[in-house]
């Protein structure tokens, strides 16, 4: 996790609750935000994998776009298929620059007034600039900047939900959305998440935050977890941090996320950097995003030289650290397109020295989201 400047951070609704929660806080995207509590990141990440945590994302960007037909005017900014977006649904999608490289990721939801779109933290003032440039004047693109957003994650996240919201949120679809009352509250909520658990993000007034926060830490499956853990959770399930695996020096198509992308928007275009995704498509790319399982217990860094059997660099490490669940060390990052065959040998060179590693398949940790309808 890169960090920012000590300089003039800003806070979350949950500031408070962190401190009182014994919270290590640390500056992150202008924010001042917990990087882990007094149990640690290895016990929070595991909870998170056993039970459910409570995350504050309220950092994050969450924008209303409103009037027109803000799904079309949209897609001229992003690969995504944001017209064939059902009501309540949402689609995982980039801003792209005229090369293809990726300015950000995003989430996009289908409303009933529009779209609802989560941007990242370090991002958002450049995403909500670049959106309010482009899109046209029909189009209204509001900041909420008065809403908390927690995410909890984990498999026992349902049963939570499902005693503060009522049970018919066990049906509610992977990847979908619904405005609900949370233990009381007024909420707008998604089930998604950044760990490769089942799980929901809550977004809530700002001034109702804490409070359905300390309703969440009530009840026995919840703990808090912080930046730390939810890094580990989500380079364990195999998912792009963007300004570390992704930027704008990569393209979706070199990143793996060509998935994103349906056959009308790689046919029709209508986005920045459309050539270059339709030529990438045709023709191949010279690198890819892959995963990496160092040999042994060294963790390689962001950055850390991959090189094959004769020495030459073939890569380099955009993600590394330890996987509590994955039992070792992980990481992913981008290699020559020949070398990007599960089960190759490379090696990786951490301080100087070269340690053996192999070309892995991610997730490194099976992901457990709802499989339901």
């Amino acid at each position: 996790m890169s960090q920012s400047s000590n300089v003039a951070l800003k806070t979350t609704p949950l500031d408070a609750l962190h401190r009182e929660l014994g919270a290590k806080m640390v500056p992150f995207a202008g924010y001042d935000m917990p990087v882990q509590y007094p149990a640690g990141i290895v016990k929070e990440h595991l909870h998170t994998r056993a039970k459910a945590s409570v995350f504050d994302v309220s950092h994050m960007g969450q924008v209303r776009l409103r009037g027109g037909a803000a799904d079309t005017a949209l897609e001229r900014l992003v690969p995504g298929d944001l017209q064939a977006l059902a009501p309540s649904r949402m689609r995982y999608t980039m801003f792209t620059n005229d090369g293809a490289g990726i300015l950000d990721d995003l989430m996009v939801t289908r409303v009933e007034d529009g779209l609802y779109v989560v941007v990242n933290a370090a991002c958002k003032d450049a995403d909500i600039a670049l959106m309010r440039a482009e899109l046209p004047g029909d189009v209204a693109v509001d900041h909420l900047e008065d809403r908390g957003l927690l995410a909890l994650q984990g498999p026992a996240a349902v049963e939570v939900m499902a005693r503060l919201a009522g049970d018919d949120i066990r049906n509610m679809p992977f990847m979908s959305a619904a405005e609900i009352a949370v233990g009381g509250f007024s909420c707008f909520i998604t089930r998604s998440g950044y760990t490769g658990e089942d799980g929901f993000e809550i977004s809530v007034a700002a001034a109702e935050a804490e409070v359905l926060a300390r309703l969440l830490f009530e009840q026995p499956e919840v703990e808090p977890a912080g930046l730390g853990a939810r890094d580990s959770l989500r380079l364990e399930a195999g998912l792009c941090l963007y300004g570390h695996d992704i930027n704008t020096d990569t393209t979706p198509i070199e990143a793996g996320l060509g998935w994103t992308i349906s056959k009308r928007r790689r046919e029709g275009g209508g986005y920045p950097g459309d050539a270059v995704i339709r030529r990438q498509l045709a023709e191949g790319v010279t690198r890819k995003r892959v995963g990496i399982r160092p040999d042994g217990r060294v963790v390689a860094r962001e950055h850390t030289p991959i090189v094959d059997a004769g020495g030459a660099t073939i890569g380099e490490v955009t993600s590394g650290g330890f996987g509590p669940s994955a039992g070792g060390p992980i990481g992913m990052g981008y290699v020559e397109t020949g070398a990007a065959q599960i089960g190759m040998a490379v090696s990786l060179l951490v301080r100087g020295a070269s340690r053996p590693a192999q070309i892995a398949a991610m997730p490194f940790v099976p992901h457990g989201y709802h499989k339901g309808k």
